[in-house]
């Protein structure tokens, strides 16, 4: 450990957003010892605190017979699968019936939504515009799978998860944006309900030195109404139910305007990047993307000709796998650091479902921060064991969730390294970035057995997709 580290503040378990107002260095110094038993103080406090309070919390825990938590295992069994954030019934959407898709998410958090004024709203896009401006702070994923997840994050976990974003983001880049500005370059959209499109424009004003230091490929929203739309027709044309759906003349007006557009996309992405290679030349910048789309867009830009001269020490960020990328270049980290003549990429590694994201180190591996507890579960969802080396699907608990349940089982198959001896020098559970989703292994099975009582745990979804 560096001398220069500051001294930690001992991890209060009452307070733990308290703990996202420290330097990196000084949690990355901390033993697990020290980290494991304020983590336990810490989630018996949240269990004890939301379960009387956030509903679909206790039915699970009435079902699966947990009384009590005093370990991070005994928490295992009220693990939330991917499932329950996108639990509603479909029908809620395709007939604009907001407010019972409100009472559904009120299942999920401990504010009062009954309260939230609904007159007017025809749209997912208005709903959760209209939550917001009531304290909520909802993002959702992109509905790959047919439904889109919504995440009952509000204003109340707003500082900590600010203190995240920013400190994560200096131990993956070595720059604190909060004091240097640097013009950032997204392949991505303005604005939008969509969990990272709506962390880039939460987070915006601070670390790019305002929105207009944001050079978007498309300068408007991300419409969170036909990513719902989309990852609807799509399920159902694999079900041979297409005909089966209810769908809003507007929003199919709107989804043949995006497929015109998308025609077009590689020309417009080529022009766009054109324009900024060209006025940014020599200067320090910001780049960040999919790792799909950005070896897209070096390939194509290679192809043409474009030559990337940005300043020695600007940022290339990258992240997100290959989705939907089958045959991407075995040397992609070599095409992209070569295109955009920027030596290193950094990445952080994380999900809507969580505020705490894990830098990627000089080693290669993602490190946890404190407030977010690692669990590998083996196919048997048993956790194994906190020390050595172990493959297994991860799940997560978020100390971070002030007014939601934290803990949920992710789809990713991940390798975890628990001991304090990473050659990076940073003391924390580490993760490999051989990364898989379970869903595109051979067989392509993301089926999660879930701890205690497979009844259990179908008789509590059954109850948290009720309306």
């Amino acid at each position: 450990m560096s001398s220069t580290t500051p001294a930690a503040m001992p991890l209060d378990p009452d307070d733990v957003a308290a703990w996202t107002e420290q330097p990196f260095e000084t949690l990355f110094s901390l033993s697990a010892a020290e980290v494991e038993a304020a983590q336990r103080a810490a989630l018996v406090k949240r269990f004890t605190e939301l379960r009387p309070e956030v509903e679909a919390l206790d039915k699970l825990a009435v079902r699966q017979g947990v009384d009590r938590v005093e370990t991070i295992e005994d928490a295992v069994p009220l693990l939330f699968d991917h499932r329950v954030y996108k639990s509603y019934p479909l029908s809620l959407i395709e007939k604009r019936r907001f407010a019972r898709l409100t009472t559904w998410l009120g299942r999920l958090t401990r504010h009062d939504l009954g309260n939230v004024p609904l007159d007017g709203v025809d749209s997912v896009d208005e709903w959760l515009t209209r939550l917001d401006e009531h304290g909520m702070i909802i993002g959702h994923s992109t509905g790959t799978t047919g439904k889109l997840s919504f995440i009952p994050r509000s204003r109340d976990e707003w500082p900590a998860w600010r203190n995240v974003h920013f400190e994560v983001m200096r131990a993956a880049i070595g720059t604190d944006v909060r004091q240097v500005k640097i013009p950032t370059f997204s392949a991505g959209y303005r604005s939008g309900h969509q969990m990272m499109t709506k962390m880039g424009k939460l987070f915006a004003e601070v670390q790019a030195g305002g929105d207009e230091n944001r050079h978007m490929l498309y300068d408007y929203p991300l419409s969170s109404d036909l990513l719902s739309l989309a990852g609807r027709l799509q399920a159902a044309e694999e079900r041979g139910e297409l005909d089966q759906l209810e769908i809003d003349p507007r929003l199919l007006e709107e989804r043949r305007q995006l497929i015109e557009a998308s025609r077009h996309r590689d020309d417009d992405l080529q022009r766009w990047f054109a324009t900024l290679v060209e006025e940014f030349r020599g200067k320090r910048v910001r780049i960040g993307g999919t790792s799909a789309d950005l070896v897209r867009l070096a390939l194509k830009g290679r192809e043409n000709g474009v030559v990337c001269e940005f300043a020695p020490d600007s940022i290339l960020m990258a992240g997100g796998g290959m989705k939907g990328f089958k045959n991407a270049p075995d040397d992609w980290r070599d095409l992209l650091t070569g295109f955009f003549g920027i030596d290193r990429i950094a990445s952080m590694y994380g999900m809507s479902e969580c505020m705490g994201t894990a830098p990627k180190c000089s080693e290669n591996f993602y490190h946890f921060m404190p407030y977010t507890i690692p669990i590998v579960l083996d196919e048997d969802a048993v956790p194994v064991p906190r020390k050595g080396v172990h493959t297994g699907r991860l799940a997560l608990f978020d100390l971070l969730a002030e007014t939601y349940w934290g803990g949920f089982i992710s789809g990713d198959r991940v390798t975890i390294h628990w001991d304090e001896d990473c050659a990076c020098g940073w003391k924390s559970p580490r993760i490999s970035d051989d990364i898989v989703r379970y869903s595109e292994l051979e067989g392509g099975d993301d089926k999660i057995t879930c701890a205690g009582t497979a009844k259990a745990y179908s008789d509590f979804m059954d109850y948290v997709s009720g309306t």
